[in-house]
């Protein structure tokens, strides 16, 4: 029997495992470890909402080492940290999707950390296509290029290889090379991760209301927590005189 599907978050440790330097600029290196960590907890609650029937289980790869207790502060038990601090963001979804499938789960989904907003439906949705008959890839495109989610039920290494990493050609350099090895691709609805000042002021405008921007016209999710941060930001930035 199965071990089910494999869900993980791909992030860095807020205030530890630096990151979001292009917000550092906008808001300051507290204030972004403050936004990362809200965003994490804002993605792991998007992933255990996933039905229990569909069995998944909860993972989070993560950087750097040393680092697993700041995390697990963020992500308790029952969600199980594996450190991957490989060279290059290919090589740690190649090797997590690879360790995950050889390990015995019907199929392994990576989700980055920096899109607390993602609805739920979501992840259902990749599961479902992951369990239909045949091989693929499922993508999640994001609106900067990239794609905030991808999944597979077998391995493939090529998919992962001679991408342009953290630019806006890195999904269509992977529906090429999808292409390039034959593997059929199923794709999601676009949603957006954040990681420019651009994208903060779309979330701003997300969780004061349905973001019209977004090509899908759907609501986010919840963003718990993140919601609360920009709140306190913003009362006490009224408070000052």
């Amino acid at each position: 029997m199965g071990l089910g599907a494999a869900i993980a978050i791909v992030c860095k440790t807020p205030g530890v495992g630096g990151g979001k330097s292009r917000l550092r600029p906008l808001l300051g290196a507290e204030r972004v470890a403050r936004l990362s960590a809200c965003f994490i907890r804002d993605v792991a609650a998007a992933l255990e909402a996933v039905p229990g029937p569909l069995d998944r289980h909860l993972f989070a790869l993560f950087s750097p080492a040393g680092s697993e207790a700041s995390l697990r502060a963020l992500l308790p038990l029952p969600w199980t940290l594996v450190l991957r601090q490989e060279a290059s963001v290919g090589s740690v979804l190649d090797m997590s999707m690879t360790a995950f499938l050889a390990d015995g789960h019907d199929c392994a989904i990576m989700v980055n950390g920096d899109s607390p907003t993602l609805p739920t439906d979501v992840l259902v949705e990749a599961i479902a296509a992951l369990r239909a008959p045949g091989d693929r890839v499922v993508l999640g495109p994001a609106l900067d290029g990239g794609y905030y989610l991808v999944g597979l039920k077998r391995p493939h290494p090529r998919l992962f290889q001679d991408i342009a990493w953290s630019t806006p050609e890195v999904l269509a350099c992977t529906l090429h090379r999808a292409t390039e090895i034959g593997l059929p691709v199923t794709l999601l609805r676009t949603w957006y991760d954040v990681d420019e000042p651009q994208d903060f002021l779309r979330l701003q405008n997300e969780l004061a209301g349905p973001a019209p921007c977004l090509a899908s016209g759907v609501d986010g999710g919840a963003a718990r927590h993140t919601r609360a941060l920009l709140a306190d930001w913003a009362g006490a930035e009224t408070a000052c005189p």
